[in-house]
C-alpha cells in the first residue's frame, strides 16, 4: 500500500547520516526533496530478494528487518538487523545483482528511492556522497565484528556484544535511551543471527537475568547493568563511528 510522502518523510534517513557525519543546511533540504514512494509492509514480508536487480534503495522509516541468505532445506543465516533510518541496500547502487535478500521482522513503513535521484544527489552533494560511502564501511565494520563474535566469542559474549551494539544504534537516531530499547525480534531471530539454536539463546538470555544484566519485558530491552554487559562481552563502540549520542 502507497502512502503520500511529506516534508517529513525523509527525517528519519538525515537522523541517520547525522549520527555518523555532519550535513548541511543545503544537504538536508536536498535529502527531503529526493522523490520516494511508501509502502506499509506486513512482518516477515521479503523486500528484496537474492538474485533481484532493483532500481530503488529500501529506507526503513518504522519497523525492524534484516538481510539473509537462505541456504538448503530452508536454513537461514541472519547476516545483520536494520532499524529505522538504515538504507538497506545502498550498495546496489554500484552492484545491480544482489547477492542476499532483505525481509521485515517487524511490520514496517519503508520508502523506495530511484537509483538515478540518489546518483544525481551524490553527484551536485559530494558530501553526501561521502556520507553515503561511510554508512557503507561502517557496515562492513559491524559485518567484521559479528564475523570475530561468530568465531571466537561466547554463545553469552555474543548475545551481549549484540545487545549492546543494537542499543546504541537505536539510541543514536533517538529510538532508544536509559538503557532501554525496542527488542521486537524473536529468539528464532537471533538464534539464525548468531548461529545458536533458539534453546541455546534461552538458556543465555535465563543466565543474564539471572546475573541481573537485562530484562526483557514484551517488546522492551531493559539494560540492568550497562557497564557489566560491556565488561562482559568487550564492547568497544569505536567500528560505529557515532559522532552524536548521548552517554551511555
Amino acid at each position: 500500500m502507497n502512502a503520500a510522502p511529506d516534508q517529513h518523510t525523509l527525517g528519519m534517513l538525515i537522523r541517520k547520516l547525522e549520527s555518523i557525519a555532519t550535513l548541511s543546511n543545503a544537504e538536508r533540504q536536498a535529502i527531503q526533496s529526493l522523490p520516494v514512494r511508501i509502502h506499509n509492509l506486513d512482518a516477515r514480508q521479503d523486500i528484496v530478494r537474492d538474485g533481484d536487480q532493483p532500481t530503488h534503495c529500501c529506507l526503513i522509516l518504522d519497523g525492524w528487518a534484516c538481510r539473509y541468505k537462505m541456504l538448503s532445506e530452508g536454513k537461514r543465516q541472519i547476516l545483520s538487523f536494520h532499524v529505522s533510518g538504515d538504507v538497506l541496500d545502498l550498495q546496489s547502487l554500484h552492484v545491480p545483482t544482489m547477492d542476499h535478500s532483505i525481509a521485515t521482522l517487524t511490520k514496517a513503513v519503508v520508502a523506495f528511492i530511484p537509483h538515478e535521484s540518489l546518483r544525481e544527489l551524490t553527484v551536485r552533494h559530494p558530501g553526501l556522497a561521502a556520507a553515503f560511502w561511510r554508512d557503507t564501511l561502517i557496515d562492513a565494520a559491524v559485518f567484521r565484528e559479528w564475523l570475530v563474535s561468530m568465531g571466537r566469542r561466547s554463545s553469552f559474549e555474543h548475545v551481549a556484544h549484540l545487545f549492546c551494539e543494537l542499543y546504541l544504534k537505536l539510541q543514536s537516531v533517538g529510538l532508544a535511551g536509559d538503557h532501554r530499547c525496542p527488542m521486537p525480534i524473536t529468539q528464532t531471530d537471533l538464534a539464525d543471527a548468531l548461529g545458536l539454536t533458539p534453546v541455546h539463546i534461552n538458556r543465555v538470555l535465563q543466565e543474564m537475568r539471572g546475573r541481573t544484566l537485562i530484562t526483557l519485558r514484551g517488546r522492551m530491552l531493559v539494560i540492568e547493568a550497562w557497564d557489566e554487559l560491556l565488561r562482559a562481552s568487550e564492547f568497544d563502540p569505536t567500528y560505529l563511528q557515532l559522532e552524536k549520542r548521548a552517554a551511555g
